[in-house]
């Protein structure tokens, strides 16, 4: 009996055992499920951190960059506007030697005796003045005896001619026409033949 006993004790032991390991074996799932569980709303909160972050970092990277095109923009305008300036001051401080010498033409035409004097100095006035405007790039535009062209012409009448040749060409200039460098800043007014 003594012998059963030992038998039947091992064996509940044995039984015990197994029973302990199946209970540990179901209750190891649920208690992985339950740390998963409690790992995820970390990991939710983690992750939904990291995106606020993002958010916080590429709002400040937002409203810096808007900040610093918006002070370009205005320091641009601002330099833009100073040459401007500049521009407009060199040309007329260009332009003063040529009211100076009309005036002292003014003046001189009531005192003068002779004409022809007076004649040559305004030739000499308007040839200053001319190589002034030729300085800056400005040209006149050649209309006389040209073919009449859209681009550079402003044909404000037609009149009858005889020669064929002079057909759909400018024969008289009403008004010069000028170009700045390439551009037309007032195109020419002319008469066209027909």
């Amino acid at each position: 009996m003594a012998k059963n006993t030992k038998k039947t004790d091992k064996q509940e032991e044995i039984k015990d055992k197994e029973v302990v390991e199946s209970v540990h074996e179901k209750e190891t799932p649920s208690e992985e499920k339950n740390q998963m569980e409690q790992e995820e709303p970390a990991q939710k909160k983690t992750r939904e951190d990291e995106l606020e972050e993002k958010l916080a970092d590429l709002q400040d990277k937002y409203l810096r960059l808007s900040a610093e095109y918006d002070n370009y923009r205005k320091r641009t305008l601002k330099e833009k506007i100073d040459m401007q300036e500049a521009v407009k001051e060199d040309v007329f401080v260009k332009i003063l030697p040529v009211i100076d010498d009309l005036e002292r033409a003014l003046e001189s035409i009531e005192s003068a005796k002779e004409i022809e004097a007076v004649k040559q100095g305004m030739d000499l006035i308007y040839i200053k003045f001319t190589n002034f405007l030729n300085q800056q790039g400005v040209k006149e535009i050649d209309a006389l005896g040209k073919e009449l062209n859209t681009d550079q012409h402003e044909a404000v009448t037609k009149i009858s001619v005889e020669s064929k040749k002079k057909k759909g060409k400018v024969v008289d200039v009403i008004e010069k026409g000028y170009m700045l460098k390439e551009r037309v800043i007032r195109f020419a007014k002319v008469v066209i033949g027909e």
